[in-house]
């Protein structure tokens, strides 16, 4: 059945219970890479990795309480969607504060968008959560779904962003464990891509391949580390599209250009001649 634009975006806005603990936090930072490349217990890596003054980076709502799955993107109605033409095309968050490193809140999701790309459809899931004290963080999920275009919706904007043409004022490698995969699923991202060599095969691909928000999490840590003197509050806004796979056990290649009211970002595998992996990066912040 095509889709039906009108019905999926008059859809009424769900709502749903999230709750994480330190754990989960320290959990997800260990799982982008925290701790693995300077000595453990270097203070600079214990605000990831311990409990004791434990700040919480951004990118951790995308799996905070059981992550974007919360959203239900793929039950709305006027949607009836081949899961395997499914791509996670880009990733914005905003923060409205810093994260607590433990905490209950309610999310609240809808469609904010429906675009007709043609061949394909782009679904943009919105989803806002807030805690007792107000607003807490909103998440724009980007969906590209193969085959669905056609169904006469708006084409919608390109968001596409040029690093400028200069040597990037920050730059850093970040060799990425081999069993990073199998560590970051432990958030709750169970895909059997990245873990399972036959379903890769299956799938197009010669070994399982790296999350994408894992890639995310982990060149946010480097900008935070590289650009923002470790401190993960300072980060306002921080937008992502995903432009190609990163094996596990490869180099992430970061680069930062600093455009005074925002960052530009990308990040690249090492190995493969930067091979682009997150590209139209931006990051705001205070």
């Amino acid at each position: 059945m095509p889709i039906d634009a009108a019905t999926a975006l008059a859809a009424p806005p769900r709502t749903t219970d999230l709750a994480w603990e330190h754990k989960d936090v320290l959990l997800y930072h260990l799982g982008v890479g925290a701790g693995a490349h300077r000595p453990a217990t270097d203070p600079d890596e214990l605000r990831y990795t311990y409990e004791k003054d434990l700040q919480v980076l951004p990118s951790f709502v995308t799996v905070a309480g059981g992550g974007l799955a919360k959203a239900g993107a793929f039950s709305l109605p006027g949607l009836d969607i081949n899961l395997a033409h499914v791509l996670h095309g880009g990733q914005r968050i905003e923060l409205h504060r810093p994260v607590p490193p433990a905490g209950k809140a309610v999310l609240t999701s809808n469609l904010a968008a429906l675009y007709d790309k043609g061949k394909a459809a782009v679904l943009v899931m919105r989803s806002e959560a807030a805690d007792a004290e107000g607003p807490l963080w909103t998440c724009d999920t980007e969906i590209f779904v193969r085959g669905e275009g056609g169904f006469g919706g708006e084409r919608g904007e390109s968001s596409r962003v040029t690093p400028p043409e200069r040597v990037p004022e920050w730059e850093r490698e970040v060799p990425v464990r081999h069993d990073q995969a199998l560590l970051y699923r432990l958030s709750g991202d169970w895909n059997p891509l990245h873990a399972d060599p036959d379903f890769a095969k299956l799938a197009g691909f010669d070994r399982p391949i790296l999350h994408g928000l894992c890639s995310y999490g982990t060149a946010l840590k480097a900008v935070v580390d590289m650009v923002l003197g470790g401190d993960a509050s300072r980060v306002l806004t921080y937008s992502t599209r995903f432009a190609g796979i990163f094996f596990p056990g490869e180099t992430l290649r970061v680069r930062v250009w600093d455009e005074r009211t925002h960052l530009v970002i990308t990040a690249t595998s090492v190995e493969r001649a930067d091979a682009p992996v997150l590209a139209d990066s931006v990051l705001t912040f205070v």
